[in-house]
């Protein structure tokens, strides 16, 4: 059976409706991809500026050592943001590392969304309260996960849709892959959602893929894909949006390719400056996505200086309560360890944990004893 790949090619260039100075892209894919209401561009600010100042609030937390690492997706906010908002709340989203704004925009308390970068206790969050998985440190492994879920929804007969977000460089693992195939086969309500900031850590774009874009990969699978201006808050929207829409509609996975560019360092433990110039990353600072959305709003009269200055104190309320959790001491529980690793713990878990119960029990008897016997001790001076 010969099927037509036509349908399947993404834009020749990224969707684009609102261009670095502001201004609307007068009849820009306005056809294919209809501009989002006024109102969501508002509310896309109003989260922009607080992940923005999530993102800086959380890399000082790094220097003041309350977090060990932290991937800053400062610079390519709107990508997350976009994906939150589009998504329904029975909707699942399936985030990486770097998506701490996509899980905080579903809901997900910024400190608990932290909590594992920090260190502490297993995910951070329960996943089903706001339909978002544990953030995915290895790359792409959340994809098959991510289809699994979609695919399961569909046999249930719900209306659900599965936003499975990733990187350039996870476009380069056999679980990105595997994952297409599959949501292809199975026709899972998917949208692969992927980040191309131009690097995998150090390693640039073109020495990962020969493809005409990350978004044509979806091809070989019978994932149609599309290419869209990862800065652009209107046309992710819209984007984003209406491949959700095709998706619950029973179209089928569908692979979006954005266009960013990661501002800061991997994370705080790398040195950019080894493998990219000021002069690369100054020219993506006139891009901007919230320069550019709010001097689309302003130009517009939709917002004005108090509803920006209501943005700014929401975003510092934000920052505030991130900074208090995290400054928050807290006593570990070794048992913690051995909770919700399975629904049904196994026999070697039960095993574990009885032998570290064991040791530490051990250890407070010993340090009772030693207590006891410095009392004495004292007693006995006297």
């Amino acid at each position: 059976m010969t099927r037509d790949p036509s349908h399947l090619l993404p834009a020749a260039e990224p969707v684009a409706l609102i261009d670095a100075d502001g201004r609307a892209i007068k009849g820009a894919d306005g056809a294919a991809y209809p501009a989002p209401d006024d109102a969501a561009l508002v509310k896309a600010l109003g989260a922009l500026i607080t992940a923005r100042r999530l993102n800086d609030q959380a890399y000082a937390l790094v220097r003041q050592g309350r977090l060990a690492v932290y991937p800053s997706s400062h610079g390519q906010e709107a990508c997350q943001v976009a994906a939150a908002q589009v998504l329904d709340e029975g909707d699942w989203l399936f985030p990486t590392y770097r998506d701490t704004v996509a899980a905080v925009g579903r809901g997900v308390d910024p400190v608990e969304a932290l909590s594992l970068l920090k260190g502490d206790w297993h995910c951070g969050y329960d996943p089903y309260e706001h339909h978002v998985a544990p953030h995915a440190t290895p790359l792409a492994t959340q994809l098959p996960h991510a289809v699994g879920v979609a695919h399961a929804a569909t046999l249930r007969g719900e209306p659900t849709v599965v936003m499975a977000m990733c990187g350039d460089g996870g476009t380069s693992e056999g679980d990105f892959h595997e994952a297409l195939n599959f949501a292809a086969v199975f026709h899972a309500p998917v949208v692969f959602f992927i980040q191309n900031n131009g690097y995998a850590i150090s390693v640039p774009l073109s020495r990962q893929t020969a493809a005409p874009s990350l978004a044509h990969k979806g091809v070989g699978y019978g994932v149609p894909g599309e290419r869209v201006d990862g800065n652009d808050m209107a046309a992710l929207l819209a984007v984003l949006g209406a491949a959700v829409d095709r998706a619950r509609a029973g179209g089928g996975p569908q692979l979006v390719e954005a266009h960013t560019y990661r501002m800061q360092a991997h994370t705080n433990a790398d040195d950019a400056t080894r493998y990219r110039d000021d002069a690369e990353v100054a020219a993506w600072v006139d891009r901007d996505p919230i320069t550019r959305l709010r001097t689309h709003l302003l130009d517009r009269g939709l917002i004005g200086a108090e509803q920006l200055q209501d943005f700014a104190a929401e975003a510092e309320r934000v920052a505030t309560h991130l900074r208090d959790g995290l400054n928050r001491d807290i006593e570990p529980d070794p048992a913690d360890l051995f909770a919700h690793v399975y629904a049904t713990p196994t026999p070697q878990l039960r095993e574990q944990a009885a032998l570290v119960a064991d040791e530490l029990s051990r250890e407070a008897a010993d340090e009772r004893s030693r207590e006891a016997a410095d009392e004495r001790s004292r007693e006995g001076a006297r």
